[in-house]
C-alpha cells in the first residue's frame, strides 16, 4: 500500500487558501477521505451539505490538530472521554460531547453535541496544524454512497466541484471511525470501527452499544448508507454459489463479493474473493464494491461475513448498504 506522507508547500497553501475562502478541500485520513470546510464558517459548511446532497440535520465530525483543542470545542469533557482521547488520538475514534457555545448549528445538525476527532494520517495532521482550526469533514462522497479510500474516488465523485484534492495514497484502514457518545456519565458506542468495543471498555466503566432514545444523531447512523448504485444483497454464506448460478442462468450479469473463491465457474458472474481476514476485508471493502459497481451487473451479491467483534464494522456497513435498496431487490433474488 502506497501512503504519501507529505504534500508540497504549494499544495498545502492552495488547500489553506481554499478553506479560508469558504471553499471545500478533500484530504486523506487513515479511515477514508474527508471533504472539509472551515468548521467556524456556517456558509462554507452549508456549501459542504449542498455539494454532498447531505440532509441539514445530519451532523458532521470536526477534525482537530490535537487533543489540546478538545476543550475549545466541547464545554464538558468527562474524565473517561479524556482517557479515550489520550489513548486513541491521533486515530480512528470520534468522541461526541456537549458542544461549546460557539459551535454552529450547521455543524451539529441543531443538536447540543459535537463530534470531534484527531486523525492520524500525516497529510491530515499537516493540514490541520497549518490551518489552526477545526475542519468539518464528512466522507468525500455523495450522501449515502460508498466512502472514498483513494483520491481518484473523490475526483470521480465530484469532478470540478472540489478544486483541491490532497492525494495521500490509499487509506490505511478503509472504514469510518468508531463513534462513542457521552450522555451524562454513560458512554455509548454508536458506530463500530477500528477501535473496538472491547478496547473502549478498557477505558470506560459503563459502555452501551447501539443507540437508545436519548442518543444523539451521529454520522453514518441512518439505516440505509454506504451503498453502491447497484442493488446490494447479502446472501447466507453457504448459499452464495447457488444464488449466483441461479441469477446468472438467463444470461444476466451478476457481481459477487465473497470471502472465498467460487466452487465452480458461473456464467455471467464477476466474482471477487476478498479473503477471510477481517482487517484486510474491511480495508478493501469500498474499493471492491466500487469495482463491482462499474461492472454493469443487475445485483451485487455479498456472501455474509462471520460473526464476532473483528467483523462488526464490516457487518454494520454491509447491512446499511443492503438497506439502501429496500426489500424489492431481496424479494426478487429470493424468487430465483
Amino acid at each position: 500500500m502506497v501512503q504519501v506522507l507529505r504534500v508540497t508547500e504549494a499544495q498545502l497553501e492552495a488547500a489553506l487558501q481554499s478553506l479560508r475562502a469558504g471553499e471545500l478541500v478533500a484530504f486523506p485520513t487513515e479511515t477514508v477521505y474527508g471533504l472539509g470546510a472551515d468548521a467556524t464558517n456556517p456558509a462554507a459548511v452549508r456549501t459542504l451539505f449542498e455539494v454532498k446532497g447531505r440532509p441539514a440535520h445530519h451532523p458532521l465530525i470536526v477534525h482537530l490538530a490535537g487533543i489540546e483543542q478538545l476543550r475549545e470545542w466541547a464545554r464538558e469533557v468527562p474524565q473517561e472521554a479524556l482517557r479515550l482521547a489520550e489513548r486513541f488520538w491521533p486515530g480512528p475514534l470520534t468522541l461526541v460531547l456537549p458542544r461549546a457555545a460557539h459551535v454552529s448549528d450547521a455543524v451539529t445538525g441543531g443538536q447540543d453535541t459535537v463530534a470531534l476527532r484527531v486523525p492520524s494520517h500525516p497529510i491530515a495532521r499537516q493540514l490541520l496544524a497549518a490551518f489552526r482550526g477545526g475542519i468539518a469533514a464528512p466522507s468525500a462522497n455523495r450522501y449515502g454512497r460508498l466512502s472514498p479510500t483513494r483520491a481518484e474516488h473523490v475526483r470521480e465523485e465530484f469532478g470540478a466541484a472540489v478544486s483541491v484534492v490532497l492525494d495521500g495514497g490509499e487509506c490505511q484502514i478503509g472504514l469510518e471511525s468508531t463513534i462513542v457518545a457521552f450522555q451524562g456519565r454513560r458512554a455509548r458506542l454508536l458506530r463500530p470501527g477500528a477501535v473496538t468495543a472491547a478496547q473502549v471498555r478498557q477505558m470506560v466503566a459503563d459502555l452501551g452499544v447501539g443507540a437508545d432514545e436519548a442518543s444523539p444523531r451521529v454520522p453514518g447512523s441512518t439505516s440505509a448508507h454506504y451503498a453502491p448504485t447497484t442493488p446490494l444483497i447479502i446472501v447466507p454464506a453457504g448459499q452464495i454459489d447457488v444464488r449466483a448460478e441461479a441469477l446468472s442462468a438467463g444470461g444476466r450479469r451478476v457481481a459477487v463479493l465473497a470471502w472465498r473463491a467460487p466452487l465452480a465457474a458461473h456464467r455471467s458472474v464477476t466474482w471477487i474473493n476478498a479473503g477471510r481476514r477481517a482487517r484486510q476485508y474491511g480495508h478493501d471493502l469500498y474499493g471492491n464494491l466500487r469495482i463491482l459497481d462499474k461492472c454493469g451487473c443487475r445485483w451485487i451479491l455479498v456472501q455474509d461475513v462471520p460473526e464476532g467483534e473483528a467483523w462488526r464494522a464490516v457487518r454494520d456497513r454491509l447491512r446499511r448498504a443492503a438497506a439502501a435498496n429496500g426489500a424489492e431487490g431481496e424479494a426478487e433474488v429470493g424468487k430465483r
